[in-house]
């Protein structure tokens, strides 16, 4: 029997499935985790559209969503407002915060 390699981007086909999937990405204390999600959502949107809708070339693009990488903050921001995703902050109800 022969099995196929699974890819999130396959199922990634609304934004409310993307919203869930990062904030599900965000949870892990591995930022690692986070920033695959964040290619996965960017690969299912399109990188040459998501380069066009931040204004970063799509070779950026990809460096910054490596594994390993230390993207700047702003980096972040204008990737998830492009992508329809900002972050917010929430209310932990563990922490009282």
């Amino acid at each position: 029997m022969k099995t196929s390699r699974f890819d999130a981007v396959d199922y990634l086909d609304s934004e409310e499935l993307m919203a869930e999937y990062l904030a599900a990405a965000m949870e892990d204390d591995n930022p690692d985790v986070f920033l695959a999600a964040l290619a996965d959502v960017a690969k299912a949107r399109g990188i040459a559209r998501l380069a066009r809708d931040t204004g970063l070339g799509r070779e950026s693009l990809y460096k910054t969503l490596a594994p390993g990488a230390k993207p700047r903050f702003d980096t972040i921001l204008k990737i998830t407002k492009a992508l329809g995703v900002p972050l917010a902050p929430k209310a932990n109800s563990t922490t009282g915060l």
